[in-house]
């Protein structure tokens, strides 16, 4: 057994409270080189009698690892424990003080320890998101519903999307086509900001108490957000508090007055006055945009000023979630206090952060709910509309992400194909709907909330932003009709079984330079199979399908499982979901 490939430590995603009661216990191993692994645990206050050896399962395998996990549930909230790790005659354990040749010895060995189980801190995001299927709005191009608060460089709608024109979309826009939302079946809205701002995208925020006029009132979005609730649908608002606006007040009052400014402490200046020297602002900023300064979250007035912004639009407005822009270049003090600010209002509203890398640190249950999963949407890309991986090296990524956080934390992962900051997912997969449905069948199969971008479930297309931010189509004869009936359909599946939702995941084939795919989803409500045909003929896929009739939830088609390997025929870029019946 390698021993430089076995890894455990206490807390983060390796030893953490599932809920109230269980503690999820994971170890890693260098992949096929251990036969089993057990937890031996107990409390360390109880006789040694007392201690107990769990098998653990295997819970999944990277290209590198497997790993391996045991739940237990301490009927004192304490635990103390070590591993044992097993190959043929080989045996090995493993305390805090390292590797051991004998069986551990509870009063001298140095067990690794989970000191309590306390209740506040076990990681508990809302519950409602493991049901949710989000849609993402970008404001200003779903639909105009007030022409009056149009701007006045307005286009007709439908134009050429630039970075700085406009075609009036608008919160009236919204409420008159959710008719539209209902009948696809989503639950949850993310829109792009809202507030107050000088662009179409309204990134730069100069008002955060304020909609945004184009868009409407806050008695608008008051309105909207009763009529989604009405329905059954969360809102989400998008919140940029790591930077502000060149247009902000108080970032205007700094550029006036310099280190004269009550504000001058609300923004990270390195020199003053306020200038911009070849291309470089001498204040902290997005990007080095000059019109995006940082916002210095540690002045307590700042921090003030945005928790009032929080507080308002749950209190006042009652939306359910706020996504963080850029958070990772926000300091986690902040985020720590802003959900102790968001949680006492509404424990049930959803913190999600924006982050493109490892997230670990802001994933324990003091911080963000989740992230944007944007690994799992580049693992999703790079295998099914880009054709860059195959099924091996695409189980493996989403296998290694799901053992890199606590299993709470990729229950309510925000999983998205694309957004306003990327290709159109038809776009990426070479306007081939049969890719695309590939695509969008695995994001509503997966563990997460999915989230559909709006117009993609009528055919948009779009390239790189700005394109990927057209006007939403609303012509019926303009729309792929075809694909809109398909997302319906996989939503009402999504909705309708549990299991597709929060039951467990496990890929069943995914070879090496290969383009088949098979994984199951399975609860106590239900067992279901999917199968894949990532390529341009028809191919059969082996597996091991479990005694019991298997239905085809879109054909009718049965399969009767007889628990030995059996061949089961693809169409090129064909599916079949099964589901034991």
């Amino acid at each position: 057994m390698l021993k430089e490939a076995i890894y455990h430590r206490p807390k983060q995603n390796w030893a953490y409270a599932y809920d109230e009661r269980t503690i999820h216990i994971r170890v890693r191993t260098k992949r096929d080189d251990v036969a089993s692994v057990n937890v031996w645990y107990g409390d360390k206050f109880m006789p040694l009698s007392t201690m107990q050896l769990q098998s653990m399962s295997l819970l999944t395998s990277d290209d590198l690892f497997d790993y391996w996990q045991a739940e237990v549930i301490p009927v004192f909230r304490r635990l103390v424990y070590g591993f044992q790790f097993k190959k043929g005659k080989d045996e090995l354990w493993l305390n805090e003080r390292g590797f051991q040749k004998n069986k551990l010895n509870r009063h001298d060995s140095g067990l690794f320890d989970f000191p309590f189980l306390n209740p506040v801190d076990v990681f508990k995001p809302p519950a409602w998101v493991k049901d949710a299927v989000f849609y993402q709005i970008f404001p200003e191009r779903f639909a105009n519903g007030d022409p009056s608060n149009d701007p006045d460089n307005v286009q007709p709608w439908g134009g050429k999307p630039l970075y700085n024109n406009y075609f009036g979309g608008d919160l009236q826009g919204i409420i008159d086509h959710l008719d539209h939302l209902t009948e696809l079946g989503v639950n949850a809205i993310y829109f792009n900001p809202l507030f107050e701002a000088n662009t179409n995208h309204k990134y730069d925020t100069s008002d955060y108490l304020k909609v945004d006029p184009h868009f409407g009132t806050n008695e608008t979005l008051k309105a909207l957000v009763a009529a989604c609730h009405e329905r059954g649908i969360r809102v989400m608002l998008d919140a940029v508090f790591n930077h502000c606006g060149g247009k902000f007040p108080p970032f205007l009052d700094v550029q006036e007055k310099g280190a004269d400014s009550p504000y001058a402490g609300w923004f990270h200046v390195r020199e003053w006055p306020l200038e911009v020297k070849d291309l470089v602002p001498n204040y902290d900023t997005f990007a080095f945009e000059p019109h995006m300064p940082k916002l210095n979250t540690e002045h307590p007035d700042v921090k003030k000023y945005l928790f009032e912004v929080a507080r308002y639009w749950i209190e006042e407005v009652g939306i359910d979630g706020w996504r963080l822009d850029v958070a990772n270049e926000v300091d986690h003090q902040f985020w720590r206090e802003f959900r102790q600010v968001v949680k006492k209002i509404n424990p049930e509203t959803y913190i999600l952060g924006e982050l493109f890398h490892d997230a670990m640190m802001w994933l324990q249950g003091d911080q963000f709910d989740a992230v944007m999963n944007y690994p799992f949407s580049f693992a999703l890309l790079d295998f099914f509309a880009k054709q860059q991986t195959g099924a091996a090296q695409f189980a493996q990524a989403l296998n290694h992400q799901m053992v890199s956080y606590p299993q709470q934390a990729g229950e309510v992962a925000f999983n998205l194909l694309n957004s306003h900051d990327t290709e159109r997912i038809l776009t990426m997969c070479n306007n081939d709907p049969k890719r695309m449905k590939l695509s969008v069948t695995f994001l509503l199969t997966y563990i997460g909330a999915p989230c559909i971008y709006y117009g993609d479930e009528i055919g948009l297309t779009g390239g790189h932003d700005p394109d990927c931010r057209k006007c939403m189509i609303w012509d019926e004869s303009e729309q792929d009709l075809d694909m809109f009936t398909f997302y319906q359909q996989m939503i009402a599946l999504r909705n309708q079984h549990s299991a597709l939702r929060t039951g467990s995941f496990r890929f069943l084939v995914a070879d090496a330079d290969d383009r088949r795919l098979a994984y199951e989803r399975v609860d106590t409500e239900g067992h279901f199979i999917i199968l894949m045909n990532v390529s341009k003929r028809k191919r059969k896929i082996t597996l091991t399908l479990p005694i019991g009739t298997w239905q085809d939830v879109n054909s009718g088609h049965s399969l009767q499982g007889t628990g030995k390997k059996q061949k089961v025929e693809l169409q090129a870029l064909g599916y079949s979901i099964y589901r034991l019946v």
